[in-house]
């Protein structure tokens, strides 16, 4: 579906593959203007601005690390340079994700997941908040999972930190409010992406879970994108707070 998005600034992180790239092409299908941030990924990240231009939209590639302050508050200040202030912020960016038992579990395993899904989206907010409460306006998506309510085998450095990232999105929903602003969590389930690939995930792997999927199949980076660019439109001018599930019916929350 078409969203009017064409007086917008959007900003991507974690932007170069993936559910990332999915939703940057597709803000800028809409019309907006894209900032597709990445860190180790230049050429990809160029590659998604090329394709975005070749199509019509316009889009440029930042580079910088979502968990560094100065850099976080560096990309802002270049967004708002090149394209105006800020009223999309999908906060995307993710690391490794490893599987680690309860008895090998350390704080740093911890740290990494949070220092992604509650340090980043921190550094972001105190970094485009002011701009948007002056506009009274504004749109924060996060992608979320559907891990917290799965409860995953040794995965619970990563199924609390999302856990995290949901109650900062619902708080700052009812604090950000007045001023306009919404706040809401997209949560995909599993939707084969480069990252999973790289991880060696089977074909097996994909039926297995596909047969416990009520519409039993996987999702695709087209699902996530079609809901994140609902959220960031007029269309959902009055949802905030909300974690909308992307994920064929496998939580039905």
């Amino acid at each position: 579906m078409a969203y009017d998005l064409s007086e917008r600034v959007a900003l991507v992180t974690g932007a170069s593959r993936g559910l990332g790239e999915a939703i940057a092409r597709k803000l800028a299908a809409c019309g907006a203007r894209v900032a597709v941030n990445y860190f180790g990924s230049a050429d990809k990240a160029r590659r998604v601005v090329e394709d975005i231009r070749r199509d019509g939209g316009t889009a440029e590639a930042f580079m910088a690390d979502v968990r560094d302050e100065q850099e976080v508050a560096g990309l802002v200040e270049q967004v708002r340079a090149r394209f105006g202030p800020l009223d999309t912020l999908v906060l995307n960016a993710t690391g490794p994700q490893p599987y680690v038992k309860v008895e090998d579990l350390t704080w740093r395993d911890c740290l990494d997941q949070l220092e992604f899904f509650v340090k980043s989206p921190v550094l972001f907010a105190r970094a485009v908040v002011p701009g948007m409460k002056e506009r009274r306006a504004g749109r924060i998506i996060q992608i979320g999972s559907e891990v917290f309510e799965q409860g995953v085998p040794e995965f619970s450095s990563y199924v609390s930190a999302k856990g995290a990232q949901l109650g900062l999105t619902r708080s700052w929903a009812l604090e950000l409010g007045p001023w306009g602003i919404t706040v809401n969590l997209v949560a995909p389930g599993w939707i084969p992406t480069e990252r999973h690939a790289a991880e060696g995930r089977t074909e097996a792997q994909k039926e297995a879970y596909a047969a416990g999927v009520p519409l039993r199949r996987m999702g695709q980076p087209a699902d996530v994108a079609e809901a994140v660019a609902f959220l960031a439109s007029d269309a959902a001018r009055f949802i905030t707070g909300q974690k909308l599930s992307v994920n064929g019916g496998r939580t039905l929350a």
